[in-house]
């Protein structure tokens, strides 16, 4: 403006729109970066932060910082030793639980490792306003407890309680209904409700889901594993789901599934994709349940078991649930049959913007088709275990959406290989932010399935689509101010102009044990400049295996990814031999050498790494060439090890330089009560986390 002064300092903006502006900020290494620039920005910061993941060991809680006085949400669920009672390293547990209520006084979001029943006691009473809470427990229960000791302290002194997620809490199905009952005030207001058992193979039986569901009527998410199978006493059937919708019709989420849907069995390619028995789930009966649910915002019902003929209950979602934006169905046959390009079932769901299919049985590629025109507004689209599609049914459906189209997921499909899949997305190349694959790399049927060349002229011969060329063509030239990454016309050679996968950011892997990941740049994705983000989960069993031929599974193929910071490396579901294995085979250590080497060569940042496992031993553990290797990966500021190990291996892991963050989690079902079997207990924890906090380990940023 004429006549004012150019020069304003920063220090100039009212403190009251500084503030907002600083908790808008919400990544945190982002504000502890800017609360070093300054006194006035470290106390702004301070004052502003509004969720906080406490780490560091237990024994050092005394210490406890006093700035954080406006933290709503707070995360206990990392200290180390990781798992351990919380409030039992103390003499005095008392005193420490009012020392978190005096440095944390405004939280009303709480996720805790509770060991034992103690320690909610002892915390329940410090936040009287808590409104949500989420209680983690990978360790047994113990079963000398009364059934509902585990919530009774909550229910007790939380009289604000709206939300309850107990997902990753292991207890008995019967131990939540006492408490519930006990506590009907509590149970009324109650909105949010997670009982989804990954800890547990067992599911919620009809009459405790209905008692629950009867007990909290003004529900708006109830997330819940269940038993579908009608042989077992206490499956869900249509009464059940008929009296769930009639208990609790203001539900905006509805989450079913099964309790075998979560073991994440990988279904046999050469079945017909039917089990042998039908779900007691008819259509006419789902009609109802949608007609009793109007305000439906995402249905999810995993069954495992065949529900036929579902495509006249979908046609009435449309209008029944109006607001209804994602859904996911799982062993749902007759979804939408696709006859004759007429619009039925699903494909009449004109305001889904998340869809997800799996294991539907006579899904087609016309039935994609369908869906693909009746749901414009889908930005995610997942297919799971479906054996009827094509890779030019999944061609069809990506060009169809390549408008909205951003998160797609073809898993378990018997007609798509890595290759096949990678070609169904060729016309959301340069859109696509999501992307899982099963990195499957045996030829297909030739009539179907081509190698990736140079060109795309193979994949529009393949997939017959010469006829829409024109059309394409066409819309080139619309799209050519638009995008930097376009469609042209080259004659009948070349179909795309661009290779490259500008925007995928995330890139979800599955392979199977032994097999290699070197041919993936090759299948096509070799040209990813935004890809930060990988997930590999690597399964199967390694004792009907031969000792690996190559040297590494290929993580260093992925070094042509340039911005490639975090990885997740799952290796859980591989099974094998963690002591000395038979003659001819690889233990677990070897087998750990061959999938982490050639890590060092990634410029990762963070890495979860999850170790295989020996069943037999119910152990999960980090061997010598995995802490070895993992000690190049000179980058690395975080890591967390999804198992145990020996502490001299993790004290190889004090050669990374720049390492600040590191665990190890025992976070799978059952934790270990005593690890005898290796070396990291708690006072192996003090000495390695010591060791990483010295005042001799120079960190350059």
């Amino acid at each position: 403006m004429a006549g004012t002064s150019s020069y304003v300092h920063f220090h100039d903006i009212p403190d009251v729109v500084l503030a907002i502006i600083f908790s808008l900020v919400a990544d945190t290494r982002t504000r502890n970066v800017m609360s070093l620039v300054c006194l006035k920005w470290h106390l702004l910061e301070r004052s502003t932060r509004k969720s906080l993941t406490l780490r560091g060991n237990i024994r050092d809680l005394f210490l406890l910082p006093t700035c954080f006085r406006a933290v709503t949400h707070l995360d206990l669920s990392f200290l180390s030793p990781w798992g351990h009672p919380l409030l039992d390293s103390s003499s005095n547990p008392l005193l420490l639980a009012q020392l978190l209520r005096h440095a944390f006084p405004s939280v009303v979001s709480l996720v805790v490792y509770i060991r034992n029943p103690s320690t909610l006691h002892l915390l329940a009473p410090q936040w009287p306003n808590l409104r949500h809470v989420k209680l983690i427990r990978w360790h047994q229960r113990l079963p000398t407890e009364p059934l509902g000791s585990d919530f009774t302290a909550l229910f007790e002194y939380s009289g604000m309680l709206s939300s309850l997620d107990v997902s990753l809490f292991h207890s008995w199905t019967e131990d939540l209904l006492p408490a519930i009952k006990a506590y009907p005030l509590i149970a009324a207001s109650l909105s949010h409700l997670n009982i989804l058992k990954h800890s547990s193979a067992e599911g919620f039986k009809s009459h405790e889901l209905l008692a629950i569901t009867a007990s909290c009527p003004n529900l708006r998410k109830l997330l819940a594993t269940c038993i579908f199978d009608h042989r077992f006493i206490g499956f869900v059937g249509d009464q059940t789901l008929l009296a769930l919708a009639s208990n609790c019709p203001c539900l905006s989420l509805l989450h079913l599934v099964d309790a075998t849907s979560l073991s994440n069995i990988r279904p046999d390619p050469n079945d017909e994709g039917y089990t042998s028995e039908d779900a007691s789930i008819s259509h006419t009966t789902l009609g109802d349940v949608f007609a009793g649910l109007p305000l439906l915002e995402e249905l999810v019902l995993d069954v495992c078991y065949n529900v036929r003929d579902t495509w006249p209950a979908l046609e009435l979602l449309n209008s029944r649930c109006p607001r209804l934006k994602a859904l996911k169905l799982g062993q749902f046959h007759g979804i939408c049959r696709g006859i004759n390009a007429r619009l039925d079932g699903i494909a009449l769901c004109q305001g889904l913007e998340s869809l997800s299919i799996k294991n539907s049985a006579d899904l087609t590629d016309k039935a994609l088709e369908a869906i693909s025109l009746g749901c414009p507004r889908l930005s995610k689209f997942e297919v799971l275990g479906c054996k009827k599609i094509t890779g030019k049914g999944m061609w069809e459906l990506t060009h169809a959406l390549r408008k909205t189209l951003v998160h797609v997921k073809i898993s378990f499909c018997k007609n798509f290989n890595a290759v096949s899949s990678l070609q169904a997305m060729e016309p959301i190349r340069d859109r696509i932010e999501g992307l899982h694959i099963d990195c499957v790399w045996n030829t297909l049927d030739n009539s179907e399935n081509q190698t990736r060349s140079s060109s795309s002229q193979e994949l529009s011969e393949s997939y017959n689509l010469q006829a829409r060329k024109r059309d394409m063509i066409k819309e080139e030239k619309m799209l050519k101010k638009k995008s930097k990454s376009h469609f042209h016309d080259v004659g009948d050679d070349n179909l795309f102009s661009s290779r490259t996968w500008s925007k995928l950011h995330h890139l979800s892997l599955w392979i199977s044990v032994g097999e290699l990941l070197t041919p993936l740049s090759l299948a096509g994705l070799d040209d990813c400049p935004a890809l930060e983000e990988i997930e590999i989960k690597i399964e199967g069993d390694s004792r009907n295996q031969q000792r690996p031929c190559m040297d590494s599974v290929g993580l260093r193929s992925l070094a042509c990814y340039p911005r490639l910071s975090r990885m997740l490396l799952d290796c859980s579901g591989v099974i094998g031999y963690a002591l000395t294995a038979p003659p001819g085979q690889a233990d677990l250590s070897l087998w750990e050498r061959f999938f982490l080497n050639g890590i060092e060569i990634l410029n990762l940042k963070e890495l979860n790494y999850w170790p295989a496992q020996d069943m037999d031993l119910n152990q999960r553990s980090l061997f010598l060439p995995a802490a070895a290797l993992l000690a190049q990966c000179v980058s690395l500021r975080k890591l967390f090890i999804h198992g145990t190990t020996n502490e001299h291996f993790m004290m190889f892991l004090l050669r990374i330089p720049t390492l600040r963050d590191v665990q190890v989690r025992e976070d799978y079902y059952p934790a270990p009560e005593n690890d005898t079997i290796t070396e990291m207990r708690v006072e192996s924890c003090r000495r390695f986390e010591d060791a990483l906090n010295s005042s001799n380990r120079h960190i350059p940023d």
